[in-house]
């Protein structure tokens, strides 16, 4: 393992674009391939009872959860070292900006993840929502937005003193007493216990192969990134990459800013990898299947709602670090009470877009 590591390391640069692209080809063909989407669970829930694809959607996080624990646990992977878990705590971005994105996902018809498999598939709509979601993304980050952003996140972030971060298992070793180590094991274990018993308790969900390979699959992709990065990390180099795995808001903006700057940085990194894999992988499973159609907006107010939901996409998922992958799988996989705050926030959202949409038709 030692001598695989270095040999990742040492040509991290290239490791981390072949791998996010073959990573990301993978995600994307099962995206699509299996009709698997966040906002679709809800609309499910919402319109039908069925929640096979939100079980589906909790399995690819409990997925996560056990194959992220296992590789911190083997060293392969500092999950510390992540965005996920820094020893602050932004209430506000996670509940607000959660619930901004679950309303945008619905008015854009699907999340990052779901726009990027539906423009592989030909759908001209997605294309627009993505361009918008990353241009509003990076205006959020560092452009006319950030600087109120910047202020809610001053005035409403907790530092944790008790913990070194805020994943559970170390908040659990602070306040009860338990080791460290065995804190983050207890912990993943009884969330990804619970979560498992709750999908596998529907008599629908188990008689359903498609929705379980489905959540197994997503969330192996997720494991499979932060094997990667995880791999490539060198604290010895001038600036290390933190390891990352898969996320769909901030990679978006980073591709359209790669395209426009290929020059200065010709080697894409991991989430630019990534977003071109998904577009691949969808695209092949399109073809695969006969589905591939262009198609483009059906009206004026198709267009509307479509730019609206991106834009909220882009504010919503840069104030709460992430989407219904970045933050509801890879973040939940970390274990940091951001992420289940931002994936409560994100359903939640999620259901009061579907009745907006209610009421205005």
């Amino acid at each position: 393992m030692s001598a695989f590591r270095d040999s990742v390391a040492q040509n991290a640069a290239l490791a981390l674009a072949l791998g996010g692209l073959l990573i990301g080809f993978i995600f994307g063909w099962v995206v699509y391939r299996t009709n698997y989407c966040a906002m679709g669970s809800l609309s499910d829930i919402h319109n039908f009872g069925d929640y096979r694809r939100f079980r589906a959607w909790l399995l690819a996080a409990a997925t996560a959860l056990v194959g992220a624990t296992l590789l911190e646990a083997a060293g392969v992977v500092d999950l510390a070292r992540s965005m996920y878990l820094a020893p602050s705590f932004n209430w506000a971005g996670h509940i607000v900006g959660g619930l901004i994105f679950g309303i945008g996902m619905v008015l854009a018809g699907g999340c990052p993840s779901r726009n990027l498999a539906r423009t592989g598939g030909g759908d001209l709509r997605a294309l627009l929502t993505l361009v918008v979601l990353g241009l509003v993304a990076f205006m959020t980050i560092a452009g006319v937005l950030a600087p109120a952003r910047a202020a809610l996140e001053g005035a409403t972030g907790i530092v944790l003193t008790a913990a070194p971060t805020q994943g559970l298992g170390d908040l659990l070793s602070a306040y009860v007493g338990i080791a460290r180590g065995w804190a983050k094991l207890a912990a993943a274990a009884m969330i990804a216990a619970a979560a498992l018993a709750y999908c596998f308790a529907d008599a629908k969900f188990r008689r359903s192969p498609l929705h379980i390979l489905s959540g197994i699959a997503v969330g192996l992709t997720v494991v499979a990134g932060w094997a990667l990065t995880g791999l490539a990390y060198d604290d010895m180099m001038a600036r290390p990459t933190p390891p990352v795995s898969l996320t769909y808001i901030r990679p978006v903006g980073d591709t359209l800013q790669w395209l426009a700057l290929y020059t200065a940085t010709p080697m894409p990194g991991f989430g630019v990898a990534s977003v071109f894999g998904a577009l691949l992988g969808a695209f092949a499973a399109a073809l695969a299947m006969g589905r591939f159609r262009l198609a483009t907006f059906a009206g004026t107010g198709d267009t509307l709602r479509n730019l609206l939901g991106a834009a909220l996409m882009g504010v919503g998922g840069v104030m709460a670090l992430g989407c219904t992958v970045g933050q509801s799988v890879t973040g939940v996989s970390t274990l940091a009470l951001g992420s289940f705050v931002t994936f409560a926030a994100i359903v939640a959202g999620g259901f009061l877009g579907l009745r907006l949409l209610e009421r205005a038709a």
